[in-house]
């Protein structure tokens, strides 16, 4: 257990990260689908970067968790700031040159670096009296507030810095950010990784099987597959309806405040309700995102849509969190805690695609109905947990 100084300091500095390391996803999200549709050499391609972006959250998730067990989180940490500053340089020369794929393998590495920055809630509750974890996983999400702001005025400011190439100075002071974030993240101080960490533990096939686990994964795979599914759609859909980029930026600005305010509270609403009836409110804020999103194709309609897609993410995701934090053993905890991000950024990958297809071909309303269908299941697992665990 580490002394409570320790564990404050580790926690500001995580929470800043967060902040800075967070605005990544921002941007990406903000500008892949309008660059991948400057670029692209096919306009169905347009949302490529993005999926791209999400694939490389989850190729990366099972190498960082086994760099963070052999040699710890912070060896992980320092990892993804190198793939942060590549991001930044390798889309920046994307840009200059006109290369779409150069572009889509800057998303890769942008994946990766936020597959790592995800890391952060877990690694706030290391060293953490259990009855504080949610809380602490809880406040360092909530850095993500100040993402939502650094990362749409970032690209604001720099919209019209190199007017050539517009979006390339973007990029170079998003690798900058990262920097920043690398550089903070060597003061976090966490238990060392012990002999018992490597080798013992349940076999995570056993793990898997727990209802409560795959309850945990249900919930936090819909909830992201479909807070990325909408969102990545949703700049290029307000684009498609004539709305200006600094409206949309605007946009992905309240959503990413919307997704990690909440951060504040939702470790005490977890402590005191538990995490299933938070998780459940998440689920439910998310369909009625889809309904104001049905109800018109206005900018307040966009953003409304956008706030409570991001507060319906926030319940959820902090909820599914939280609920794996309460199936696995200490030893265990690093390769639980992969496989849960694993099979959650997998599943999140696959609505990435399906996004960017649905949107070109079908329109905005047939993005937003489809979102239906998953929450119908993560709803329907999220009883059958209740079922089992009364019968228990």
């Amino acid at each position: 257990m580490l002394s409570a100084t320790t564990q404050r300091g580790n926690i500001m500095r995580l929470t800043t990260a967060q902040a800075l390391a967070g605005a990544n996803s921002v941007v990406a999200y903000a500008t892949g689908a309008i660059i991948g549709n400057q670029l692209a050499p096919d306009k169905s391609l347009a949302t490529l970067p993005i999926s791209v972006f999400v694939v490389g959250m989850a190729l990366c998730i099972l190498p960082a968790g086994m760099l963070a067990r052999r040699y710890g989180r912070r060896a992980a940490f320092l990892a993804g700031s190198i793939c942060g500053v590549l991001v930044g340089l390798l889309a920046a020369l994307a840009v200059v040159i006109s290369s779409f794929w150069l572009f889509c393998l800057g998303m890769l590495f942008g994946g990766g670096y936020a597959a790592v920055v995800l890391s952060f809630r877990f690694a706030a509750a290391d060293g953490v009296d259990a009855s504080r974890r949610p809380r602490a996983l809880s406040f360092v999400m909530g850095g993500g507030v100040a993402a939502g702001v650094i990362g749409p005025q970032l690209v604001t400011a720099t919209l019209h810095v190199w007017p050539a190439h517009q979006f390339a100075a973007t990029f170079l002071a998003q690798a900058t950010v990262a920097v920043l974030a690398g550089l903070i993240l060597q003061g976090v101080r966490l238990p060392h990784v012990s002999s018992s960490e490597r080798v013992l533990g349940r076999p995570l096939r056993v793990i898997a099987k727990q209802p409560l686990f795959a309850t945990a994964v249900v919930c936090g795979a819909v909830t992201y597959m479909l807070m990325n599914f909408l969102m990545t759609a949703a700049p290029l859909a307000m684009q498609m309806c004539g709305h200006s980029q600094e409206e949309a930026n605007l946009g992905v600005q309240w959503h990413v405040i919307a997704m990690y305010a909440p951060s504040f509270f939702t470790g005490r609403l977890i402590s005191r309700f538990g995490a299933v009836p938070v998780i459940s409110s998440g689920l439910l804020m998310t369909a009625l995102s889809a309904v104001v999103g049905l109800a018109g194709i206005d900018v307040g309609h966009f953003w409304l849509s956008l706030i409570m897609l991001g507060i319906g993410w926030n319940f959820g995701f902090v909820g599914a969190s939280a609920l794996v934090l309460e199936c696995h053993r200490p030893e265990e905890k690093t390769s639980v805690q992969t496989l849960n991000d694993f099979l959650v950024f997998s599943t999140m990958a696959v609505g990435s695609f399906a996004s960017g297809g649905l949107l070109s071909v079908y329109g905005w309303d047939t993005v937003l109905l489809v979102s239906f269908a998953p929450l119908a299941v993560a709803l329907i697992a999220l009883l059958l947990s209740v079922a089992i665990k009364r019968t228990c």
